[in-house]
């Protein structure tokens, strides 16, 4: 019986050690797929770091002629960045309107047509301007005896004969018509009438309304057979010859800033046309609540595509100071934004067949200059640090081709 019970203890033994034996097997099973996951991502981690195709062998630096050099240091122009509009003196803009009202009957240009001062835009129909010829006619008629009564007078004053009245009152009655007729006269020149004509019995019912100054048709408000009111533009014309760009310096700048200094406009939505300009006036106050001073800068040669309202960049010259600069081929641009390669990892002399390892840097590049161009990197960078120079096209476009890992 208790060799039995003996039996029985030694089996609950063995059993005891086989599910602990079990157990522990479990847990290494358990503990090396984790640990070779960890491995397996910080490969990857350190792949990723040098790759996307950032590292180059040597025997591509060769053919491709790149050239590794550092950052120098180069006494390129200080700049005072400031943004503005472009705009045209008032002189060089003007609304066409009418002087009195009526029908337009016929409109002779479009919207976007070169003009010369004089030249006919619209023909207004104008019920008043007849009343005015008559007017006119009639007076040049009364005139004709007031003037034969006056010249009458004048003899009989100088043979000492007449009444002094009489002659007084011929003289005052000429001088009056005489500024009348003179009146008429003028407000048929402003309307483009020519008395002369009128005079014959030529009466004109339409009216031309000539261009005020040369420039480029804007924007036709009226139609055809509408009504053109005194004091409502019909339309615009703009003369772009003289057009500038108006500023904004901030007060922290503005003590920098002196009349004749070089302008480098850029243009907005065009970054890639540079034009070129002057100081020419400096506003005396402030605008608004905005702490900044207009400035005036004249552009040297107006292009045709330079409209007002346009938003611009300005890079005003202000003198000459040691700066980072790079050559302009190793600034590339994507997607709105500047960039450098800088070597991230050189191999030595003893492992000669080892890849190079580039990493990609944004910087904020500033004025140009004898083929360099000012740098700003959004990093901080060792003083030592080196960087592609010259043939960072390709590597611009390796690092933007599909990867080869991507799934």
């Amino acid at each position: 019986m208790k060799s039995i019970v003996y039996g029985a203890g030694r089996m609950v033994a063995f059993a005891g050690l086989f599910m602990l034996g079990s157990m522990v097997s479990g847990c290494s099973g358990t503990e090396q797929p984790k640990a070779d996951a960890a491995v397996s991502e910080e490969a990857h981690e350190e792949h990723e770091e040098h790759g996307e195709g950032l590292e180059l062998s040597r025997e591509q630096i060769d053919a491709v002629g790149i050239v590794i050099a550092g950052i120098e240091k180069k006494n390129l122009t200080e700049v005072v960045k400031s943004s503005g509009q472009l705009a045209v003196p008032p002189q060089n803009a003007a609304q066409v309107n009418v002087l009195s009202g009526g029908i337009i009957r016929k409109i002779d240009v479009i919207e976007g047509q070169r003009v010369s001062k004089g030249q006919i835009l619209i023909t207004v129909e104008n019920q008043d301007l007849i009343r005015l010829q008559q007017e006119y006619l009639t007076a040049k008629g009364g005139f004709s005896y007031v003037e034969a009564e006056f010249s009458r007078q004048q003899q009989l004053k100088a043979a000492n004969a007449g009444t002094g009245k009489a002659q007084q009152l011929a003289e005052a009655t000429y001088n009056a018509e005489k500024s009348r007729l003179k009146a008429l006269e003028s407000q048929l020149l402003q309307y483009g009438l020519a008395p002369a004509k009128i005079t014959t019995g030529h009466i004109i019912t339409q009216v031309p309304v000539r261009a005020p100054i040369n420039g480029t048709i804007g924007k036709i408000i009226a139609q055809t057979g509408s009504y053109a009111q005194p004091g409502v533009s019909i339309m615009d014309i703009v003369d772009n010859s003289k057009i500038h760009a108006d500023l904004i310096v901030f007060e922290k700048d503005l003590s920098r800033i002196r009349i004749g200094q070089k302008v480098d406009f850029q243009l907005t939505n065009q970054k890639n046309e540079q034009i070129e300009g002057e100081i020419h006036g400096i506003n005396k106050s402030f605008e608004n609540d905005s702490k900044g001073v207009v400035v005036h800068a004249v552009i040297k040669k107006p292009g045709a595509n330079l409209i007002p309202g346009m938003y611009v960049t300005g890079l005003i010259a202000v003198g000459t100071a040691a700066s980072d600069a790079v050559p302009v081929d190793a600034v590339m641009r994507a997607e709105g934004k500047s960039y450098i390669f800088v070597v991230a990892d050189e191999p030595g002399e003893a492992h000669k067949d080892e890849g190079v390892h580039f990493k990609k840097v944004e910087v904020v590049t500033g004025v140009a200059e004898l083929g360099y161009i000012q740098i700003k990197p959004l990093e901080k960078l060792p003083p030592d640090v080196r960087i592609i120079t010259k043939g960072a096209f390709y590597l611009q476009s390796k690092s933007s081709a599909p990867s080869a890992h991507d799934h």
